[in-house]
């Protein structure tokens, strides 16, 4: 089983209410971001979050669909 790390996440454009996740990668972070807290979608039924991983400070975007939970790199 992998490792987990811990990653600070939130949503793109408000880094104000960021959390921190314990997860085994970036992409299981942003998901599970989404699936505890809510966030907000967007009129495609998206949410777009910045994971960062805390021990290196390294940052990711994913768009998360709501509709399939799909999570894909931010364009």
């Amino acid at each position: 089983m992998p490792d987990t790390q811990t990653f600070r996440v939130h949503v793109r454009g408000d880094a104000s209410h960021g959390h921190a996740i314990d997860a085994v990668s970036f992409e299981d972070a942003a998901v599970a971001f989404v699936e505890r807290w809510s966030p907000a979608a967007d009129a495609d039924d998206e949410v777009s979050v910045i994971v960062r991983e805390a021990a290196t400070g390294v940052e990711h975007c994913f768009r998360i669909d709501l509709d399939n939970g799909e999570a894909a790199s931010c364009r």
